[in-house]
This record gives C-alpha cells, sequence and structure tokens, in this order.
C-alpha cells in the first residue's frame, strides 16, 4: 500500500483551498498526507487549513513568493511521501481518485502518472465551456490529458504524481513560470523515467475566470510553449502551431473583405462550418444548448489567444529563464 504526499500550491485562493479540502475528505483511499504550501499571499488559508486538521492528514507551509514550481519544490522537500501528487488549487478530487491511482500502479507501475481534467454537474455554463474548450480535440485541448494522445504522455501539474526517485534525480522544477510544468514533464522523460496516463484519475478543475481572463491564460500559454522550445529545441510540434495557423486564417480571411468580397464568404462558411462543429459537439457533451453557444466563444478563445501568445513571444521574448533556482 503506496503512501501518497499531496502538495498543494496556494496564491490568495483561501476559498478554493476549502473545496479541495473537503473534495479529499471523501477519498476512498485514505493513506495520503496533504501538505498546503501558502506562495506569499497576503489572503491566507491557514484558518481553513486548521479546519480540516482532525480530518485529514495535513500540513500548512509558508515562504516567500516564487511561483508555482519551486512552491511544489518546497513541497517535495517536506513531503513524506512514496509518491508525490500535485494539484492546482482549484481542483476538486473525485472519492476514488487514489483508488483508481494505486489500482493502476499495481497494475503497470510507472515513475510518474497524469491523469485528465472534467467539468463537475456543479460548474456554472461559462466552466463547462472553458473546460470543454481545454479537453476537446477540436481546439487542441484534448492532447492536454485523455484517452488518445500524442507521442509519450506529458503530464500536467494540474493533476500528476510523481515517485520520490524522480524529485531525488531531476531536483524537481528549474523554471518557476513560462512552462515549468511542459519543461519538467520533457526532464523527467530525458531522464529516463517512464510515465503514463490513468484515463480514470481524472479531477474536476473549477476555473474560476472570465473570458477575458481565460483570453490571457491561453495567450500565456502559447508565450510558454515557445520559451520552453528554447532549452529543448524541437519540442514545438505541429499541432502547438495549428493555433498559430488558425490566427493567420482568420487574419488572412478578414483582409479579403477589402480586397476579395468573394473570398470573404467563402472563408466565412469555412469559418462558421468550424464555430458549429464547436457548437454541435459542445452541445451534445453537456447536454445543454446554452454550454454549446458559451463553449463555441471559448474555443475560438482557445485557439486565437495561444496563437497569439505563440506570436507574441517570438516577436518579442520575455521568457528564456536560466535553469536556477531561488
Amino acid at each position: 500500500m503506496r503512501f501518497y504526499s499531496v502538495v498543494i500550491p496556494v496564491y490568495n485562493r483561501p476559498d478554493e483551498v476549502k473545496e479541495l479540502l473537503e473534495s479529499l475528505t471523501h477519498q476512498t483511499y485514505t493513506n495520503f498526507e496533504v501538505l498546503i504550501i501558502e506562495d506569499g499571499s497576503t489572503n491566507r488559508c491557514e484558518e481553513v487549513v486548521a479546519d480540516y486538521k482532525d480530518k485529514l492528514s495535513v500540513r500548512y507551509y509558508f515562504k516567500e513568493n516564487s511561483g508555482q514550481g519551486f512552491t511544489r519544490n518546497y513541497g517535495f522537500e517536506r513531503a513524506k511521501g512514496d509518491y508525490f501528487v500535485v494539484f492546482d488549487s482549484d481542483c476538486l478530487i473525485p472519492p476514488n481518485y487514489f483508488n483508481e491511482v494505486e489500482q493502476s500502479l499495481n497494475e503497470n507501475e510507472v515513475d510518474v502518472f497524469g491523469g485528465p481534467d472534467k467539468a463537475h454537474a456543479s460548474f456554472n455554463t461559462l466552466q463547462k465551456a472553458i473546460s470543454y474548450a481545454m479537453t476537446s480535440p477540436f481546439t487542441t485541448g484534448g492532447i492536454r490529458g485523455g484517452k488518445k494522445h500524442i507521442g509519450t504522455f506529458h503530464p500536467r501539474s494540474f493533476n500528476m504524481g510523481i515517485a520520490r526517485a524522480v524529485f531525488e534525480k531531476t531536483g524537481g522544477y528549474k523554471i518557476t513560470r513560462m512552462g515549468e510544468d511542459i519543461e519538467f514533464s520533457i526532464r523527467i522523460i530525458n531522464s529516463g523515467f517512464s510515465t503514463g496516463l490513468i484515463e480514470n484519475a481524472f479531477v474536476y478543475h473549477k476555473r474560476r475566470t472570465s473570458f477575458r481572463q481565460f483570453y490571457k491564460q491561453l495567450h500565456f500559454f502559447g508565450r510558454a510553449r515557445i520559451n520552453v522550445n528554447r532549452f529543448f529545441p524541437g519540442e514545438l510540434k505541429m499541432v502547438h502551431a495549428m493555433p498559430a495557423v488558425f490566427v493567420l486564417a482568420v487574419w488572412g480571411w478578414l483582409s479579403t473583405l477589402i480586397w476579395q468580397p468573394a473570398l470573404f464568404r467563402l472563408g466565412g462558411g469555412f469559418l462558421t462550418f468550424f464555430l458549429l462543429l464547436l457548437l454541435v459537439d459542445a452541445t451534445a457533451k453537456n447536454t445543454s444548448l446554452k454550454v454549446g453557444l458559451f463553449s463555441v466563444v471559448a474555443g475560438f478563445i482557445q485557439l486565437y489567444a495561444y496563437g497569439m501568445g505563440l506570436f507574441s513571444e517570438l516577436v518579442n521574448p520575455r521568457g528564456n529563464q536560466p535553469f536556477a533556482q531561488k
């Protein structure tokens, strides 16, 4: 029976931490501890954590702000588990999560595992729409984690577990932002460790955001992909360039309005078909036309913002962070 250490970096999100800890109290497999690492927050969650001392094996730490990557390392250094499990603070964990992980590792032990994210039935319309955009293959979101993925599985830090030996050999995260989880996954694989997707070890990712914030987040993700490619040339795959192609197609289509109206109508037809495809698929998957309509907007933003982020970092590089930890 493995012992797991759950490491959760937090920045000004006490309400999220409360919901996450509450979900962990319902786990059917209980051989785990929880480490809440407050990353220099002004709105701390210490009192929230204290309320769960009698329900969970939970420890609280406060440190100066250094970003998610180095904050996770801080937790790893203090963790007691055989595996270190990382969740984002805005995740809810299904009751059978650790049972699924333990069973999967018993059948096929890997050094690093990851799982998908899903939308819970209780999520609001916007949260469901953004979840669709971030997981649908039509928006390239499906490469984040699901039944099908491209090449070797690269876990993401919203739902990921690593064996203790992985941290001891790699030293954990080496950059604090701009693609820190992608960089870490690549370095893990390059170090010879095995990775695997556990399909049933999913989390409910309760993103509290707006379309404007979602645009900023995806724009940042696009920049981060370019930054990671600086460290590992060749990691920018064709699938990652698809959002850039989408941006160019939108720009090209708009330009035809001036010089070639017939092409503008033709391009508009292709765009309309694509958006209708998102509408039908999202509506069917969520059994809600309202979620489908919101998903059209979210899907467009997911592609356009990511593509613009790629171009932004290529033209005006602001990443290229050294492999140095504070």
